[in-house]
């Protein structure tokens, strides 16, 4: 139900008068590699953004390995190209947490913390759900938006790559952003 509501609720949102969806805007947010990424400095760069938690059982650990394998298939091709995992779960993902995370996969995936204050912000940008789900032993889960967010070179929105889209679409994706 909930994932109905949050499609819902992105289809009804405003679009540009180019057609396409205004999503995405300026940012600066702690990394787990240390200090800081911004929108700002990565022009010039293209790059994914997923927005998940690292206590996923399912859909993040999927799509990361997913976008790992895209990345080896793409080759020298990719080697500019950059992903980064924002956390929607800023009370439990600290940017050390995420750093131990992340080891499992592809050094090019770097996370990405929002303080509890600026997540609903950076949520709306870039159009995506999150909602805290109390589980029976007393713990939460978290829902979520579970799509790959593309931006091109000059940090424009470019695309998506859906949960568990096909590899060959995949990466013929992530070859036309990184070729352009």
């Amino acid at each position: 139900m909930a994932a109905l509501s949050a499609f819902l609720w992105w289809q009804m949102q405003p679009v540009r008068n180019t057609g396409t969806l205004d999503i995405g805007a300026p940012f600066t947010l702690a990394s787990s590699k240390g200090g800081t990424v911004s929108s700002e400095s990565l022009k010039g760069t293209p790059y994914a953004m997923f927005f998940g938690f690292t206590h996923c059982p399912m859909v993040c650990p999927t799509t990361l390995t997913e976008m790992q394998a895209a990345f080896a298939a793409l080759g020298d091709v990719g080697k500019d190209l950059r992903m980064f995992f924002v956390s929607v779960d800023p009370e439990r993902d600290t940017a050390q947490y995420l750093a131990d995370y992340l080891t499992n996969f592809d050094p090019r995936i770097e996370g990405l913390v929002p303080t509890v204050a600026e997540l609903p912000g950076i949520a709306k940008a870039f159009r995506v759900f999150y909602q805290k789900v109390p589980t029976s032993d007393g713990s939460y889960t978290m829902d979520h938006t579970a799509t790959v967010f593309l931006f091109d070179r000059a940090g424009k929105f470019a695309g998506t790559i859906a949960f568990d889209e096909d590899p060959k679409l995949r990466v013929a994706k992530l070859k036309r952003l990184v070729e352009k």
